[in-house]
C-alpha cells in the first residue's frame, strides 16, 4: 500500500513540475536532425516548399532538416508514417489539405485520423486556383459565363485532374454557388486537360495560379476569377470569384506543418515561432509566392480550426455532390 502511495505522489509529483521543464525542452530542442517527411514525388508542388523550408529551419535550428519523400496513395502513406511515429518533435510532416480534408472527406477509411492522429504546428499558406475559359467561348465574366449556363442548362463542361480531386471539388462547388448544370470531364492531371481547354473542346477549369500562367501569358486561355477571398499576388488584376457576383465564395489548398499527436507543446510551439519568423522574412515570402502560396502562419490552433472548417466543407461538398472515390 505504502508502494502504491510513493509510486501516486512521485506521478502527481512528475505532472506538477511538467510546465517547469517545458522551456527548457523548447530551448534545447533540436538536439539531433529533423527528419521532414513529404508524402508525394519529388519535383512537386509540396516537394519544393518542403525543401524550401527545410534548407531555412537548418539555418535557424542549428540542426539538419531531411527532407524525406514516402509518396503514394494521394499522399496517404506518408502522413500514415508521420501519424504513427514517436511523438518527439524529430519526424514532421509537410502536407496540405488534400491529405488532410479532401482525403478524409472521400474516404473515411483513411489509415489516420486527419485531426486525432497529429498535432497541426503552423500554417504555411494557400494556393488559389484560377477560373480559366478558352479564348473562343463568347464570355468575359462570371455573371456572363453563369447566364450561358442558365440559358443552356448541360451544355456547358469542365475539365479535372481527376475525381475527387481539389479541382473537381471546386467546380461542384462552384456549380453549388451559381446553381447551374455543367458537366464533368475527368483527366489523369490538369496539363491533360488545357489542350483540349485550349482548343475550345472543354469549357472552363480551375487550375491553380502557377500551372496555368504559361497558357495566360501565351493568351491562350481567359481568366475570369480566382477561387480566394482575397485577389492573390500573381494575378493581382483578376477579380475573386466573390467579387465577379458568388458572394461568400472561397476555395484555396492549405499548406502546412503537422507533428504526431502528443507531440510536447513546447517543441510544437517553438516550430511554430521559428516558421512565423521565416514567413515574414522577404526571401522566404517572395520564393512562396512564386510557387503559388500565398503565405499564412498564425498559431497552432488557428490552423486546426482551418483544417476542422475545411474538412467538414468538402465533406458537404462531396455528400451534395454524390461523389464516390475512384
Amino acid at each position: 500500500m505504502q508502494h502504491r502511495n510513493f509510486l501516486k505522489i512521485t506521478a502527481c509529483a512528475i505532472v506538477a513540475l511538467a510546465p517547469l521543464f517545458a522551456p527548457s525542452l523548447a530551448q534545447t530542442y533540436p538536439i539531433k536532425p529533423i527528419r521532414l517527411v513529404v508524402p508525394f514525388p519529388p519535383a512537386g508542388a509540396t516537394d519544393i516548399l518542403g525543401r524550401t523550408l527545410a534548407q531555412k529551419l537548418t539555418e535557424v535550428l542549428g540542426q539538419s532538416v531531411i527532407v524525406d519523400n514516402k509518396p503514394g496513395a494521394g499522399g496517404a502513406i506518408g502522413s500514415d508514417i508521420v501519424a504513427k511515429s514517436v511523438a518527439d518533435g524529430y519526424t514532421i510532416l509537410i502536407a496540405s489539405s488534400s491529405t488532410h480534408s479532401v482525403g478524409p472527406a472521400l474516404n473515411s477509411k483513411m489509415p489516420y485520423h486527419p485531426i486525432k492522429d497529429f498535432s497541426p504546428i503552423v500554417h504555411l499558406g494557400d494556393v488559389t486556383s484560377v477560373l480559366v475559359v478558352p479564348m473562343s467561348l463568347p464570355v468575359k465574366s462570371v455573371q456572363e459565363l453563369v447566364a450561358m449556363a442558365k440559358a443552356k442548362p448541360g451544355s456547358l463542361n469542365f475539365g479535372s485532374s481527376g475525381i475527387g480531386t481539389v479541382v473537381h471539388l471546386t467546380a461542384e462547388e462552384f456549380k453549388m454557388h451559381a446553381g447551374i448544370d455543367i458537366f464533368h470531364v475527368p483527366y489523369k492531371g490538369t496539363a491533360l486537360v488545357l489542350p483540349d481547354l485550349i482548343s475550345g473542346q472543354i469549357s472552363m477549369l480551375f487550375d491553380n495560379t502557377v500551372s496555368v500562367q504559361p497558357s495566360l501569358r501565351a493568351g491562350k486561355v481567359r481568366p475570369l476569377a480566382v477561387t480566394s477571398l482575397s485577389r492573390t499576388a500573381l494575378l493581382p488584376d483578376v477579380p475573386t470569384v466573390a467579387e465577379a457576383g458568388l458572394p461568400g465564395f472561397d476555395s484555396t489548398v492549405y499548406f502546412g506543418l503537422w507533428a504526431p499527436a502528443g507531440t510536447p507543446p513546447a517543441i510544437v510551439q517553438r516550430l511554430n515561432a521559428e516558421v512565423n519568423k521565416l514567413l515574414l522574412t522577404p526571401e522566404v515570402r517572395d520564393q512562396f509566392i512564386k510557387l503559388g502560396l500565398d503565405p499564412a502562419g498564425g498559431s497552432a490552433a488557428q490552423f486546426s480550426q482551418r483544417i476542422a472548417s475545411d474538412t467538414e466543407k468538402w465533406r458537404k461538398v462531396v455528400q451534395q455532390a454524390g461523389i464516390k472515390p475512384e
